[in-house]
């Protein structure tokens, strides 16, 4: 079939890219099986310089022409944003006025200084330089001229609380493998929505929750149980992952089959109303809900295990917080405490400090990149100087589900191995 002048120009455009490619021999520059334009870079230093190359060149035409070929292999290969060791480039296309990137990075404020993009020369590329470590893991997004959005070139993404943002991959950064379903594994059985009336006493109102049985549940018994505040999220594929990574751990055997009661802060009569807010903040009254109205409930349906050393509380957040009060007061229902990124206040670390050594055992975690790490590692030292069984762990990362559900594989063991 005859090339028409759009493919012949395509062609050329293809060509010229790869010869100007800093000196790099075509069979370096596209791989068979990869996208058109595709070039493997040496370093961070020839990445900046093949595009400094590029938009260096002095037709207007070809120097886009090839600058959108360049753009979208990167873009097709997850190289936007393009990182190398610690080095990443931010990078947009297109003709706004301005250019911020907003994250987990710097507190998703968008007027704090140093995070605005540059146009590159006369181009419509913005690019923005920053190092972190390279086991780093973030969420972002872009304000473009004043419009929060998602990265156009990042296929990537981590769900949160209030939505989707993109998400950064620093090189070293690895996939939890634990939150994808393995290949012939048998799943657990998640129960329908359940609703129960707390007393007058405690909470005075409704509160919904679903429970998670293993594989094979009809022939076990004695079970541990653990308790999940946020539980809505947790259970959630895209947020905390929590029912595959169970799935995984008890098919292959890393930890016992356990049973999960996933508590849903948010009015079962108006879901957009969520108490976590009230629920969590060291309130006795949930916690004397949960200990004294949901347990009895559970080990009465369930085939428990009823003792409190094997019945632990799960929380992130506010949640991680309400996991160590519950600790500090009901340490006769609760003895295994798991805690996410947790946002203490002073009282609670306080509360630790002048009480008594309690019969509890403990996973803490935090990210280290504007998260709870100040509060974490506060706590971190009224545990360690109690002689509390702790295990602690902190990761380059923000105030994230991308954090938590890579983290759940942790507590699981350490509370339930087999």
């Amino acid at each position: 079939m005859p090339l028409n002048t759009t493919s012949l120009k395509y062609i050329f455009s293809f060509f010229f890219f790869v010869i100007t490619l800093s000196g790099c021999n075509p069979e370096d520059v596209i791989q068979p099986d990869d996208k058109v334009g595709y070039h493997t870079f040496n370093s961070y230093a020839d990445f900046n310089k093949t595009l400094l190359h590029l938009t260096e060149i002095k037709n207007e035409e070809d120097r886009d022409e090839q600058l959108v070929v360049f753009f979208d292999s990167l873009a097709a290969n997850h190289q936007v944003p393009f990182t190398w060791d610690d080095s990443v480039a931010f990078l947009y296309k297109g003709n706004p006025t301005s250019i911020i990137w907003v994250g987990d990075f710097n507190g998703w404020n968008s007027s704090v200084s140093g995070f605005s993009g540059t146009r590159i020369g006369t181009t419509d590329i913005w690019m923005l330089e920053k190092v972190f470590p390279s086991d780093a893991r973030l969420d972002y997004k872009i304000v473009k001229d004043g419009s929060w959005i998602l990265d156009p070139a990042n296929s990537y993404i981590q769900y949160s609380g209030f939505g989707p943002n993109s998400e950064l991959r620093m090189p070293d950064w690895q996939y939890p493998q634990e939150t994808l379903l393995g290949e012939n594994v048998v799943r657990g059985q998640m129960s329908e929505n359940f609703t129960i009336q707390s007393q007058a006493a405690n909470l005075n109102y409704a509160v919904q929750y679903t429970v998670y049985t293993p594989f094979g549940y009809d022939a076990l018994s004695d079970l541990p149980v653990i308790y999940v505040t946020d539980g809505h999220e947790y259970s959630d594929e895209q947020k905390g992952s929590m029912l595959t990574v169970l799935d995984n751990l008890i098919f292959n055997e890393t930890i016992q089959p356990i049973i999960a009661v996933f508590i849903d802060p948010r009015n079962p009569s108006n879901l957009s109303e969520n108490r976590r807010g009230s629920e969590y903040r060291s309130n006795i009254k949930f916690a004397d809900f949960v200990a004294d109205e949901l347990v009895p409930v559970i080990d009465a349906q369930y085939k428990t295990n009823s003792n409190p050393t094997a019945r632990a509380i799960l929380g992130t957040s506010l949640g991680g917080w309400n996991a160590a009060f519950f600790g500090l007061e009901r340490s006769d229902a609760f003895q295994l405490i798991a805690i996410h990124s947790p946002a203490f206040n002073s009282a609670i670390i306080q509360s630790y400090t002048s009480s008594p050594m309690l019969p509890l055992k403990i996973f803490m975690s935090t990210g280290v990149i504007y998260d709870t790490q100040n509060q974490a590692r506060s706590m971190k030292s009224v545990f360690d100087q109690k002689g509390y069984p702790l295990t602690y762990k902190e990761v380059n990362e923000g105030h994230s589900w991308g954090n938590w559900r890579a983290l759940l594989e942790e507590p699981l063991v350490y509370f339930f191995a087999n």
